[in-house]
């Protein structure tokens, strides 16, 4: 069951302005990278659904955050189905985030009062899946139609709200870009959570380049 309402959770995604996504296959090294993004500031981290028995590792995370991080606001990516979205909320997520929009998806989260991210690469799409309740739709590949699809869906629809993954980089340059377009936060996945850095165990760094990315955020918003 989610520890988490579902308005807080969207306005904390807003608040901070990014999303670390990352999947590890060790709970061990999974949790390092939680707490590190957490010591970085990212309250909000989404565990991606990619592997064989992920399931298993998000549970123990979830109970054991539960107690040594109470605040991490934990959910789950790369849903695609309404039986593993039901699945991971009985696990304890706080949020379900997928690749594609997928109704029925939606309607589990509705009933349980979770807030659903899908991803979405059309204004059909993206029109289709707030006509479900969707608060945040994730563009994803953020890198196909870049800040410039932003601005031009947004020119119509100013109230829509988007979180672009996947080609965000922890830079002045990219974070500018993404948010000077009128995105509401950023998904970061592989350039903040850097494979080299994760098999060196190297969780410093991750803390710091998160923190980094928050406070570019904060100044590109005038925060």
């Amino acid at each position: 069951m989610a520890k988490f309402a579902r308005l807080d959770v969207l306005n904390e995604i807003m608040r901070i302005g990014m999303v670390p996504v990352f999947y590890h296959s060790d709970f061990e090294t999974a949790r390092e990278v939680i707490l590190a993004c957490h010591a970085g500031g990212a309250r909000v981290v989404e565990f991606t659904n990619r592997g064989d028995n992920a399931y298993r590792i998000f549970s123990d995370l979830a109970a054991d955050l539960a107690g040594s991080a109470p605040d991490v606001i934990l959910g789950i990516g790369s849903v695609l189905d309404a039986g593993t979205a039901a699945l991971y909320l009985s696990s304890g997520a706080n949020f379900v985030v997928g690749s594609v929009f997928n109704p029925d998806v939606a309607k589990v989260c509705n009933r349980r009062k979770v807030a659903y991210i899908p991803g979405c690469g059309t204004p059909t799409e993206i029109s289709t899946a707030e006509e479900s309740g969707v608060e945040i739709v994730k563009l994803f590949p953020g890198s196909h139609g870049g800040p410039e699809f932003v601005r031009a869906v947004l020119a119509p629809t100013p109230w829509s709200r988007i979180m672009p993954t996947g080609g965000v980089e922890p830079t002045q340059e990219s974070l500018n870009a993404w948010f000077k377009a009128g995105v509401c936060a950023v998904g970061m996945g592989s350039q903040l959570v850097r494979k080299e850095w994760v098999v060196e165990r190297n969780f410093s760094a991750i803390q710091q380049t998160t923190a980094d990315a928050i406070a570019m955020i904060k100044d590109i918003r005038g925060l």
